[in-house]
């Protein structure tokens, strides 16, 4: 997204008992200028919407037809038997299908499991939703096999659930659509992945900063007398004072070479005769 296009708001589907409220806070801290619009739908009717450019992305339920439309599988749920809380099955701790042979389980017309086949005796008609299925389970008319998502969307106090260890599980996947992935759409894909604001597509990462050199400690010339840094002085310049002093300071031994060490410019040590 470029500085000259104008943010738009982001449209995000999402089918029950998935909830959208930790990567809308992550969407809202990152780009607070462009609007997140959240858009319940039905499992059936999310990719209708998708499609028709309701939504930008939407949260479904798979399988998804990759022919028009991209996914990324996020999480599986475990799959429950809600049942009333007096209920026999209440007592274990988990059940399979066989365990469900004799109960009428409500097969809703929004049911989102994929059954090979469907556990226990048929009802008579099938419940038009899951919460219609819900309310006749607390009638004490059947058992309910569904997501533990949709159960805890469904709470009831009369009612609880356990898992189903043998039932299939239903899959929560991102979806839009292929010919519309947009910089905003990878915005959201990158934070439903968990990718740093640096690490976002399409965001330039923030650039290394220079090392900062380290001073060199001082050394102890000339600091002080006695000092392991004041051992030796430089002899001056110019040939004049060329005794050597010691570390302490007192006067030497005469400097050994006939150069500017000596007393009178360089000259040797022998005596002036007279005229």
């Amino acid at each position: 997204m470029t500085g000259s296009e104008v943010p738009h708001s982001f449209r995000l589907a999402y089918v029950p008992g998935v909830t959208p409220s930790k990567w809308v806070r992550i969407w809202n801290e990152r780009l607070p200028d462009v609007p997140l619009t959240l858009v319940a739908v039905s499992p059936t009717e999310a990719f209708g919407v998708l499609r028709a450019g309701g939504a930008d992305a939407g949260f479904v339920r798979l399988p998804v037809d990759r022919t028009d439309l991209s996914a990324i599988p996020l999480y599986t749920e475990t799959t429950v038997v809600v049942v009333p809380k007096d209920h026999l099955v209440a007592a274990a701790d988990e059940v399979s299908t066989e365990d469900l042979a004799d109960e009428i389980v409500f097969h809703p017309l929004d049911d989102t499991l994929e059954w090979e086949q469907l556990p226990g005796k048929p009802a008579i008609e099938r419940p038009e939703t899951t919460a219609d299925a819900i309310e006749l389970v607390a009638a004490g008319v059947g058992v309910l096999v569904v997501p533990q998502s949709l159960a805890r969307l469904h709470h009831r106090k009369d009612l609880t659930y356990r898992p189903v260890s043998d039932a299939p599980a239903s899959r929560v996947a991102l979806s839009w659509p292929q010919e519309e992935t947009t910089d905003l759409v990878e915005e959201f894909i990158g934070i439903v992945r968990g990718r740093t604001v640096n690490s976002t597509r399409g965001r330039t990462p923030t650039p290394p900063q220079p090392k900062t050199k380290r001073k060199r400690p001082e050394t102890g010339a000339g600091a002080g007398s006695g000092g392991a840094g004041s051992a030796q002085r430089k002899p001056g310049a110019g040939g004049k004072g060329g005794s050597v002093r010691s570390a302490s300071g007192k006067p030497g031994a005469k400097n050994p070479r006939g150069g500017s060490g000596g007393p009178k410019g360089g000259k040797s040590g022998k005596p002036r005769r007279r005229p």
